[in-house]
């Protein structure tokens, strides 16, 4: 190998042995910078400043109930009455024997068995439950769910320094989980306010307090790793859920942000070992607030209500009904009578706007109307067969309890009608006694079409429609005949649809909207 060889191969080598070096330089630096981002991104150093100024206002529930067992006194045995002799009549439950009255022994018998029943009177039973609760107003109001009170004789509050005091009942709701309790203090309470749920992000570090299995004061710290959470557990579900420990016992406690507001009251958990599992669910104060003030005012919740049955709008359903964008919510049913059906609104109509606010999925809608005052006039946006309505509603009240009615069923004929047409894969057959009969539809079903058979492999199979189901409407327009289902088919396969958007009743009388393929 000649020098220019050599000097060659030495100058690259050392060309890149300098990138190499540079290279780990940089290698280097990028391992301080994400060194340095990790030491920025870290937890609060402490927290207990905040929790020595919020304990004071945390509280544990304690409940009983009151119950006595009754003495049992076994009766004689029956059937040895002889023939034509009156039956004794049989002592109540927990009466002592009697003597026969001109007995020599009836003033002892009286005597001994009256003695006897006070004696062994069972004393009066107190099962007990514990939970949290915190102040919101230094005069004596304190918040807590309603399942940790829930039955309860007796509610006494447990304050941070040890007093104890009788609680009484101000107001509760059941469907969001509330109740609103009043003590008498001595001296004036600490109170903690109500910061801004809505404002909170995923990720906002949380402070939970609360009493689990009855050890007293607890603290722990999390963050928010969601919002908006549906667990089912009512109808206005939107829970904030944290990873800060929650058990058992601290239900109703509070659950604040860094600046010491409560921004969530602490409900449930999900967790197969029934303890803390990483996954709480706290009621947003969003909607904490507006509950309580109603229940601090008249003892109870006053919703606004529309009176319709809503379902999502599904990409399937937008496609079949021609929008554009799957919005807003499907009107499944309008209750007679009702605030929607007197403003106009009808079922298959898709809710869009309500009170100038967007209408986002079916979750969101109860909740709107809901926390709306009762008899406001607001504006209803609604699509109808493409067009868009404006509809002013004033809306009721909601009401807590549900009619429910019972249907008479007819009896079945011995011979079972024939289907007389044939359409996307359905037989079907005129609503009338006969098929009334044969299928057993309630009373409340007056008009539609009614399906007979359903072939396999179709997309109404698929879709899960079946005999004895009531077509009432196919794409938006009422069905009374058989051969109307076929002729509205045709005509929006004419208008380029591949999807029909049916309104089906099933024989209970539950109506839904099934989209089924017309290709």
């Amino acid at each position: 190998m000649d020098e220019r060889m050599t000097g060659k191969f030495w100058a690259r080598l050392s060309r890149l042995t300098a990138f190499v070096i540079v290279s780990g330089g940089l290698l280097l630096a990028c391992g301080s910078q994400i060194a340095a981002a990790q030491t920025t991104f870290k937890g609060p150093e402490s927290v207990a400043d905040l929790t020595e100024q919020l304990l004071p206002s945390v509280v544990f529930v304690q409940t009983s109930q009151i119950a006595r067992a009754q003495r049992q006194i076994p009766l004689p045995p029956s059937g040895a009455t002889p023939p034509g002799a009156t039956p004794p009549v049989p002592a109540p439950p927990g009466a002592a024997p009697k003597a026969p009255d001109g007995s020599p022994f009836q003033e002892f018998f009286d005597d001994f068995f009256n003695k006897q029943q006070k004696s062994q009177q069972p004393p009066p039973m107190h099962p007990q439950s514990l939970g949290s609760g915190f102040i919101i107003d230094e005069s004596g109001i304190i918040i807590t769910n309603n399942h940790v009170i829930e039955g309860a004789d007796e509610i006494e509050v447990n304050l941070s320094d040890g007093t104890k005091l009788k609680a009484e009942l101000v107001g509760r709701d059941t469907k969001v989980d509330l109740a609103v309790l009043k003590v008498k203090p001595t001296k004036p309470l600490k109170a903690v306010k109500f910061g801004n749920s809505d404002k909170i992000r995923i990720g906002d570090w949380v402070l939970a307090i609360g009493n689990p299995f009855g050890l007293g004061e607890t603290v722990t710290l999390g963050i928010i790793s969601a919002k908006n959470r549906d667990i089912h557990a009512g109808p206005y579900d939107n829970f904030l859920q944290t990873d800060a420990a929650i058990n058992k016992g601290n239900s109703g406690g509070p659950l604040f942000n860094m600046a010491g507001e409560v921004v969530g009251i602490n409900t449930a958990i999900v967790s197969p070992s029934g303890t803390s599992a990483g996954i709480g669910f706290a009621i947003p104060s969003g909607t904490a607030v507006a509950v309580i003030e109603q229940l601090r005012q008249f003892g109870e919740t006053r919703r606004g209500w529309l009176g319709v049955q809503i379902l999502d709008v599904t990409s399937e359903i937008a496609d079949s009904l021609g929008m554009k964008e799957a919005k807003g919510v499907l009107v499944g049913g309008v209750t007679a009578k009702g605030p929607a059906d007197t403003a106009g609104i009808a079922t298959g109509d898709v809710i869009i706007k309500f009170d100038g606010r967007d209408v986002p999925n079916v979750h969101e809608l109860p909740r709107m109307v809901a926390d709306t005052s009762i008899a406001k006039e607001v504006d209803v946006v609604v699509l109808r067969k493409g067009k868009e309505m404006v509809l002013k509603v004033k809306l009721g009240r909601l009401e807590d309890s549900e009619k429910v009615s019972a249907n008479k069923d007819a009896a079945a004929p011995t011979v079972a009608p024939k289907p007389v047409t044939k359409s996307v894969g359905l037989g079907l057959i005129a609503l009338d006694a006969t098929s009334r009969a044969r299928f057993k539809l309630s009373d409340k079903i007056t008009k539609g079409v009614v399906i007979a058979t359903v072939d396999a492999g179709t997309s109404a199979a698929d879709k899960h429609l079946m005999p004895g189901d009531v077509i009432l409407e196919v794409g938006q327009e009422e069905m009374l005949a058989p051969e109307d289902i076929q002729k509205r088919v045709d005509a929006l396969k004419q208008d380029g649809r591949k999807r029909a958007l049916f309104m089906v009743e099933n024989p209970a009388g539950e109506i839904r909207f099934v989209p089924l393929s017309i290709e």
